[in-house]
């Protein structure tokens, strides 16, 4: 049987070091900083974790809003959505993360986009 999405990103710890590097990144991120400057980093580390174990396989139960309700009147550009991609990518490189993965959650990302971008 073929592990999941979730085990392959290393389960849990894997995916909570992935998503700290995730946040840490936006924060510091030129293009995107400004969005989350007035943000509880800790409640959203927790937040995108829970929420990427959720969509992977995992078994957290993501109970935050949805994309579009997240996102809703942020208007936020394909420029920003972008950032936000390459910000995952770079997080998922300094895990370790093999490509096949990182191709899995790219996906995953762009069929979310049309949930963020210009809401």
């Amino acid at each position: 049987m073929t592990e999941s999405l979730y085990e392959r990103l290393g389960g849990t710890d894997g995916i909570e070091r992935i998503a700290d590097v995730l946040i840490d990144n936006h924060v510091n991120n030129p293009r995107i900083s400004r969005r989350f400057a007035d943000s509880d980093v800790t409640a959203l580390k927790k937040g995108a974790a829970t929420f990427i174990i959720s969509g992977t396989g995992g078994p957290s139960v993501y109970e935050g809003k949805d994309m579009i309700a997240t996102h809703k009147g942020m208007n936020i550009s394909d420029d920003e959505f972008m950032a936000v991609v390459d910000d995952a990518m770079g997080a998922l490189d300094s895990n370790g993360v093999a490509q096949r993965e990182k191709e899995e959650v790219l996906f995953i990302l762009y069929c979310l986009r049309a949930e963020v971008v210009n809401q």
